[in-house]
C-alpha cells in the first residue's frame, strides 16, 4: 500500500489543473512556477498560486500566471522545490526558547563536549565569563553520556571541581535525567534520608545511600529551577525569536508540551495581542492534573493568533537513550549497579492512567502519550483498548508519542484502535550505536519501525522532540530514510523511508495527527497557505545529502517568514 496516497485529501492523481471557483474573481499575491513541486495529494502541477493565506489554484503554469497582476510576486523555482510546510508532530517549542539562554553541553553534531573536563571547563567558563556570584545557580543541557569518552554521568564530585560555591544542575540530552553538584544538592535538601519518589530514582554512591548528583524523572522535581528564571520580558523575546527559528526550519506548525494550564493561558494572550508568525499547538500535561482539572480541559479546534490548544499529553516512562525506557525483556547493558532482570519503571501510575483515558476519550480531548519502550507502550494501547472496550472505535487518533521500542503485534492493535505512532525517528543516528548496546541488535534494529507501519497502512508522524536535538526538519528526513548511525552502521536497513514517505510524515501525516488535515498538510487549493521553498528537489539528490538541502524560504499564512 502506497500510505502517501492512502492518507492524502483523496484528490485524484490524474488532476492536473485544479482552480478554484473563485479563484479567476481573485489576484493572486504570490504565483510558485517550477517543475519541482511536491503537491503531497498526488497531483502534477507547475504552478502554485496563493491569495491571502490560502491557496487559490494549482496546475499548467500557463493558466495559473493569468491569475496574475503587476503587483503579483513571481517566483520562479528553477532547480528549488516547492513543498507544504513542514508541521512538528512533537516537541518542547517553550524549552527550546528557554534553552537559547541556558549553557549548551550538547556533543557533536550540535556541540563540542567530548568529556566530563569539557563540560567542567565550560561550566567554570560561565562563571567567569558572567562573574556569577557565589549562591546563584549555574544551569546547563545537553550533557549526552553515551557520546562522553569516560561513558558515564557526570557525578556530584566531577561537578563540584567546577565549583562548590554555586548551584550546578545540567539536564542530560534526553530531558530524563539531571546532574546536580553537592552545593545543588544541599539547596533541595537531598541527601542519605531522602527516598526514591515514585517514578524516579536517586542514584548513590556506590555501597552507600549518599546521592551521587545523579537525578532519574521524576526524581528530579527535587530541582524545580532546573529550567533558570527569566524575566516575562526575556522569556517574550525568546518564544519570538524561536519560532523565527522553527521557520528557519521549514516548519509552520510547532508543538508546545509537557505544560501547565497557567501558562497554556500565558500563549493564549500573548498569541492574541501580536499573532503568532506560525502556528503553535499547545498541550497539557496530564500527570500532575488532579480528576477535577483534567475534566475541565477543553482543547481549541480553531487557532487564534496563530495559537491553540491541542489536547493533554501523558507521560508513561523515560528514554531509551537515559536507559530509563520501560520494558517487558530486561535491557541487555542497564545503567551502573543494575542487575540483569533490570527493565526500568513507570514514570506514571498504571491505574491512573487507565482510570484518566477513559474519560478524556468520551470527550472527544486529544491525548498524546509518551511511551518509548514496550511495556509503556502496552500501558498505552491497553488504556485505549479497554476504554473502547464494546463500542465503535471513534475518530480519537490518540497518539503514542516517541514509540521507539514498539513490538510488531503491538502495531497490529495500533491498526485496529486507531492510534497513531509518532517515531522519534532521529534515534537511529543520534542513539543507535548506544542502543545496540542497551537492548541487543534485533531490538534496536526494530526502533522507529517506519516501513513495518506502512505496510500495515497505519497513518504516522516522526519528530525532532526538540530541543533534545534541534529542529532541523532536513536531518529528520534524512535519518528516516537513512538509518544510519554515527559509527556508518545502517540500523535496521528494512525500516528504511523512502523520500515521500518521510515527507508524508511531517506534512499529510501531522495534519492528520493533528485533525487538521483539511487545513494543512498538501499544496491543495483552499488549503492554507503553509509552504516551504527548498534548495533541491529531495526526491533528486543523494539519500545522504538530503539534510544538506538548505531551506530557502517559508511562507506561513500566506506571508513569507523566513528568507535566506
Amino acid at each position: 500500500m502506497n500510505v502517501i496516497r492512502r492518507f492524502s485529501i483523496s484528490f485524484p492523481c490524474a488532476i492536473f489543473l485544479s482552480i478554484s471557483v473563485s479563484a479567476f474573481s481573485q489576484q493572486a499575491e504570490v504565483i510558485f512556477v517550477g517543475d519541482h513541486i511536491l503537491t503531497m495529494d498526488g497531483s502534477e502541477v507547475s504552478a502554485v498560486a496563493i491569495s491571502g493565506d490560502r491557496i487559490i489554484a494549482t496546475g499548467d503554469s500557463t493558466e495559473i500566471l493569468e491569475l496574475g497582476t503587476a503587483a503579483t510576486r513571481i517566483v520562479e523555482l528553477g532547480d528549488q522545490a516547492l513543498l507544504p510546510g513542514f508541521i512538528d508532530a512533537h516537541g518542547h517549542f517553550t524549552a527550546v526558547a528557554r534553552y537559547s539562554d541556558l549553557l549548551d553541553l550538547s556533543s557533536p553534531p550540535v556541540g563540542g563536549v567530548t568529556n566530563i573536563d569539557d563540560i567542567v571547563r565550560l561550566i567554570r567558563s560561565r562563571i567567569e565569563r558572567e562573574q556569577i556570584p557565589p549562591g546563584e545557580a549555574i544551569f546547563g543541557f545537553g550533557y549526552d553520556d553515551s557520546l562522553l569518552e569516560e561513558q558515564r554521568h557526570p557525578n556530584r564530585d566531577d561537578l563540584d571541581r567546577a565549583s562548590t560555591q554555586h548551584s550546578i544542575i545540567i539536564r542530560h540530552v534526553s530531558g530524563h535525567l539531571l546532574a546536580a553538584n553537592s552545593f545543588a544538592l544541599s539547596q533541595a535538601n537531598v541527601n542519605s534520608g531522602t527516598e526514591n519518589p515514585s517514578g524516579g530514582i536517586v542514584r548513590r554512591r556506590v555501597g552507600s545511600n549518599e546521592p551521587d548528583g545523579v537525578m532519574e524523572e521524576t526524581a528530579m522535581g527535587a530541582f524545580p529551577g532546573a529550567g533558570a528564571d527569566f524575566t516575562l520580558e526575556r522569556m517574550g523575546e525568546l518564544r519570538r525569536q524561536t519560532l523565527n527559528l522553527y521557520a528557519g526550519f521549514g516548519t509552520t506548525t510547532v508543538q508546545d508540551s509537557n505544560l501547565p494550564p497557567a501558562y497554556v493561558e500565558l500563549l493564549r494572550e500573548e498569541a492574541l495581542e501580536e499573532a503568532y508568525p506560525v502556528d503553535l499547538v499547545a498541550f497539557i500535561t496530564a500527570n500532575g492534573l488532579n480528576d477535577t482539572e483534567l475534566e475541565r480541559i477543553r482543547h481549541d479546534t480553531s487557532y487564534e493568533g496563530g495559537f491553540r490548544l491541542g489536547g493533554v499529553k501523558f507521560i508513561l516512562d523515560g528514554s531509551p537513550q537515559g536507559r530509563t525506557a520501560w520494558m517487558s525483556e530486561p535491557y541487555h547493558e542497564g545503567p551502573p549497579g543494575v542487575d540483569s532482570s533490570y527493565v526500568a519503571y513507570p514514570s506514571y501510575d498504571p491505574d491512573a492512567y487507565r482510570s484518566r483515558i477513559r474519560g478524556l476519550i468520551n470527550r472527544g480531548t486529544p491525548v498524546l502519550a509518551h511511551a518509548n519502550g514496550d511495556e509503556a507502550i502496552e500501558l498505552m494501547v491497553d488504556g485505549i483498548s479497554n476504554a473502547l472496550a464494546g463500542s465503535a472505535i471513534p475518530d480519537h487518533r490518540s497518539t503514542i508519542i516517541h514509540a521507539q521500542l514498539i513490538r510488531p503485534d503491538q502495531l497490529d492493535r495500533v491498526k485496529d484502535l486507531g492510534i497513531i505512532p509518532s517515531y522519534y525517528a532521529v534515534h537511529p543516528y543520534f542513539w543507535g550505536d548506544w542502543h545496540r548496546l542497551s537492548f541487543g541488535d534485533d531490538r534496536a534494529s526494530f526502533i522507529s519501525p517506519v516501513a513495518a507501519t506502512i505496510e500495515r497502512g497505519i497513518p504516522f508522524t516522526i519528530h525532532n522532540d526538540s530541543p533534545i536535538v534541534p529542529p532541523d526538519m532536513m536531518r529528520l528526513i534524512s535519518i528516516t530514510v537513512n538509518r544510519a548511525t554515527r559509527s556508518g552502521y545502517i540500523l535496521g536497513p528494512d525500516q528504511r523511508a523512502t523520500v515521500e514517505q518521510a515527507i508524508y510524515a511531517v506534512t499529510q501525516g501531522a495534519a492528520f495527527q493533528y485533525f487538521e488535515e483539511d487545513e494543512k498538510g498538501s499544496i491543495t487549493v483552499g488549503k492554507r497557505a503553509d509552504l516551504v521553498v527548498l534548495a533541491a528537489d529531495p526526491r533528486d539528490v543523494d539519500p545522504s545529502t538530503l539534510a544538506d538541502i538548505e531551506i530557502v524560504e517559508t511562507f506561513a499564512r500566506g506571508k513569507s517568514v523566513f528568507k535566506k
